[in-house]
């Protein structure tokens, strides 16, 4: 009572007895390859691979090659990070001022000069430009670049000499009076 599929197909006459044969080759020639490879993971078989490790030293090793994967991921990020303010520096840079005036900064323990005209000077007073540490060197940059340079690196910005430090200066010693006799 139960035909296959192929003999049912065959009393229809839809397809002849030449087209069975060709089909069964190819079943086999398939089976014969699928034999020659191996075995292989099936897409059922994927759950299996993504088990835990059971072995100590296979955990040991995936550890390892997780913190290896981490930091090549890390390492690529500050690469890319920097490319970026590299980027941002060179296209948005206020061009060099040759000029006998200088504004003298502090970068770390050391005082650092670069060379401004006065309406230069007053634009770095009044924050509207930025100093960026770049390239071994230091550049002139909008307030709102150097913003975005900051986001990226915050080392690479050098902070502005702020007035806070004089105003506590002055505001701890306002009660004491100059005498207007003083001779130095």
């Amino acid at each position: 009572m139960s035909t296959s599929l192929r003999d049912q197909l065959l009393k229809a006459g839809l397809i002849n007895k030449k087209q069975v044969t060709d089909a069964e080759r190819e079943l086999q020639r398939h089976d014969r390859q699928r034999q020659d490879r191996g075995p292989k993971a099936k897409p059922h078989d994927r759950a299996v691979v993504s088990q835990p490790v059971a072995n100590p030293a296979q955990r040991a090793k995936a550890a390892r090659d997780q913190e290896l994967n981490r930091q090549q991921r890390d390492k690529a990020d500050k690469k890319a990070r920097l490319a970026q303010i590299k980027q941002l520096v060179e296209q948005n840079r206020l061009a060099p001022i040759e000029s006998a005036e200088s504004y003298n900064f502090v970068d770390g323990a050391k005082i650092r000069r670069i060379g401004v005209d006065a309406a230069t000077r007053e634009r770095l007073g009044r924050g509207e430009l930025a100093i960026v540490r770049h390239g071994g060197g230091y550049d002139l940059v909008p307030a709102v670049i150097a913003a975005r340079v900051r986001e990226r690196d915050a080392g690479a910005v050098i902070p502005a000499a702020s007035g806070s430090d004089s105003a506590k200066v002055d505001a701890a010693y306002e009660h004491f009076t100059v005498p207007d006799d003083l001779m130095w």
